[in-house]
């Protein structure tokens, strides 16, 4: 199997890890404390959601349409 550096799927798992490890950073820094500026927690968090979306449009796109 060749691996396609440039691959949608390999993009796709690439910003899995980005996501994972932001809600990772997000969870510990609310739990502990660890951030008191809540402005960076919320660029945190809008960054995170940025992640997701961009995770599902590029989801959508790898999936075929099913015809009716």
């Amino acid at each position: 199997m060749e691996t396609n550096l440039h691959s949608p799927e390999r993009r796709l798992i690439e910003l899995r890890m980005a996501h994972s490890d932001l809600d990772a950073c997000i969870d510990l820094a609310s739990s502990k404390g660890g951030i008191t500026d809540e402005l960076l927690l919320q660029r945190l968090k809008k960054r995170r959601l940025g992640l997701r979306d961009a995770i599902a449009q590029l989801q959508r796109s790898l999936t075929p349409d099913e015809s009716a």
